[in-house]
């Protein structure tokens, strides 16, 4: 066996630190490419108003569930006593939990308290940013996580 040289000592480090040094940029890279963005364009002044718009919204006392069945994601607004809430317009914005890339505007038609909108949506972990309107102007402001389930898609 031959003895371990200065020159295979630095080669063996170069290149260690290297691999490690190339990991940390790749990653780097996929988080600064992934990361969906700001929030809000200034957090002093949106949480001057979070606790106002927190209970006007809470005052409306809606409740929201989403589900997803292949072809059509259905949004519905309740009361707590189970009847439709009085909605007057619905937005969202609908996306993976850690990526942008297959973000989408759905198009929502609305029955009663439901809303429906033709969507195709993969296995997995969204969130469906939903911006509604009450018939008063009340903003009401939600994220709902919907899991699509793989059997969905047998």
């Amino acid at each position: 066996m031959k003895p371990i040289t200065g020159r295979q000592v630095l080669i063996f480090t170069v290149g260690a630190f290297g691999i490690i040094v190339a990991v940390n940029i790749t990653l780097a890279v996929k988080a600064v490419r992934t990361f969906p963005g700001l929030e809000v364009a200034n957090s002093y002044v949106a949480s001057q108003e979070f606790d106002k718009a927190r209970a006007a919204q809470l005052a409306l006392g809606w409740n929201v569930t989403a589900d997803y069945r292949p072809g059509v994601l259905e949004v519905a607004f309740t009361y707590d006593d189970g009847r439709p809430a009085d909605v007057a317009s619905l937005t969202a914005l609908v996306g993976w939990a850690t990526s942008t890339r297959d973000d989408f505007v759905p198009e929502f038609t609305k029955a009663g308290g439901v809303f429906t909108a033709p969507a195709t949506m993969e296995p997995g972990n969204w969130n469906i940013r939903l911006k509604a309107l009450a018939p008063d102007g009340t903003e009401f402001k939600q994220r709902v996580v919907l899991f699509v389930d793989p059997a969905l898609h047998g």
